[in-house]
């Protein structure tokens, strides 16, 4: 008999591709105030600001 697995359940949508971008200054400023803000992660912050250029560019 195995042993039962621990641990975090698989997510339906795994996050497994790595995206790095450059940015300067100004542009990490604004990303970490909106982190602060929304108390989040720069993660989420960019995920979000994606779906909403998507939804916006649907809309028009």
């Amino acid at each position: 008999m195995s042993p039962k697995k621990m641990g975090r359940p698989p997510s339906e949508k795994p996050k497994n591709i790595k995206l790095q971008i450059r940015v300067d200054q100004d542009t990490m400023d604004i990303l970490d105030e909106c982190v602060k803000k929304l108390k989040s992660n720069r993660s989420d912050v960019v995920r979000k600001g994606i779906k909403k250029i998507a939804d916006d560019l649907k809309a028009n």
